[in-house]
């Protein structure tokens, strides 16, 4: 955790009025900054990096570095974006630059300020200003360098996407039970409880961790087979945490 500075209030121009962007616009403007119209891929970024003090590049990860080009560099005006998976090296043509990805779910802009705003972890590289200003969102701000961003982004994806795509499977497969996805979120939620109190190998439970390859088989034998591939993988991932895994059936 960096010890940093709250940022005083500035100026602000953010380029994606995604959701991204603005969760970020609103939550700035929350802590008092003055945030300019955003820009959108119709619009020229030539200028945008004047008159401001910090720029956001807030468009999807493979336009990042493009968008950035076309900015006229502006030698006081920090360029960020909102990356996970990319580094400083995309803003080259930038002399202050810097990386501030929010270790959050935005799903839509007022959710999103919210969370911007609640003490969330951020990853930051580069200038400090980015750090100054996740101190400022009352957020904890952390370093990853350029070398580790890609291995922390795919860590994220799996907390985020992985997990979401593991949920829409336990619905899939609770059809015909009687039982509906929002009957298996206390079960979900307390595992994930578990793993913040004892750490992910204590926290495990079921069949595979006990060596109950019948049950495994049975579960294998109720599912259409075009689950069973997630569903293996999800047996991988249990056998990887067990010290010594139980032997195979058979």
């Amino acid at each position: 955790m960096l010890p940093l500075q709250p940022l005083d209030a500035g100026r602000a121009r953010i380029i994606g009025p995604g959701r991204a962007g603005l969760s970020l616009a609103g939550a700035l403007e929350s802590i008092g900054w003055t945030v300019a119209p955003l820009l959108d891929r119709r619009d020229d970024p030539a200028g945008a990096a004047q008159d401001v003090d910090l720029l956001v590049v807030a468009t999807p990860d493979d336009a990042v570095a493009r968008v950035a080009a076309q900015v006229d560099p502006v030698p006081s005006t920090v360029v960020a974006h909102l990356s996970g998976a990319l580094g400083t090296g995309a803003l080259a043509t930038h002399p202050r630059r810097g990386c501030l990805h929010p270790l959050v779910g935005l799903p839509d802009a007022r959710t999103g300020s919210e969370r911007l705003r609640s003490g969330v972890t951020f990853v930051v590289a580069g200038d400090p200003v980015v750090g100054g200003l996740v101190a400022a969102l009352g957020g904890r701000a952390v370093e990853v360098p350029d070398t580790a961003r890609g291995r922390y982004h795919a860590a994220a994806s799996v907390a985020a996407n992985h997990v979401v795509a593991t949920l829409a499977q336990v619905s899939r497969l609770a059809e015909g039970s009687g039982l509906a996805l929002a009957d298996f979120l206390p079960l979900v939620r307390a595992a994930v409880e578990d793993v913040a109190r004892v750490g992910p190998r204590a926290a495990l439970t079921g069949a595979v961790a006990r060596g109950d390859w019948a049950t495994v088989t049975r579960h294998l034998e109720s599912m259409p087979p075009e689950e069973r591939a997630g569903y293996l993988g999800g047996v991988a991932l249990v056998l990887g945490l067990l010290d010594e895994p139980p032997p195979p059936p058979g």
